[in-house]
């Protein structure tokens, strides 16, 4: 698998170039963007693919100096047992 960078998502591709898993965070605002959608296709489930994903998101958006809002179930998850990372995670009533 690849592991490829867009601006509003990361995601996989595998051998024949089709997404197999993706995070998808389109800009809000300036400096903040939503974590709206994490997937993982049923052959990779178990695997920790999506905590890759959200790894690199996070990465990506520290580095960027962006913010995310979480309205992912999975995100949502992932950041409460990634403490390291809640600099990203805007306060959310």
């Amino acid at each position: 698998m690849v592991l490829k960078h867009e601006p509003e998502r990361i995601f996989f591709l595998d051998q024949a170039g089709k997404t197999v898993a993706e995070v998808t965070f389109p800009q809000i605002r300036k400096g903040v963007v939503d974590i709206n959608h994490t997937f993982v296709d049923d052959s990779l489930c178990g695997q920790g693919i999506a905590s890759r994903l959200m790894e690199a998101v996070a990465k990506s958006l520290r580095k960027d100096g962006k913010q995310a809002v979480l309205t992912c179930s999975y995100a949502k998850k992932w950041f409460s047992s990634h403490k390291d990372y809640s600099d990203i995670q805007l306060n959310q009533p």
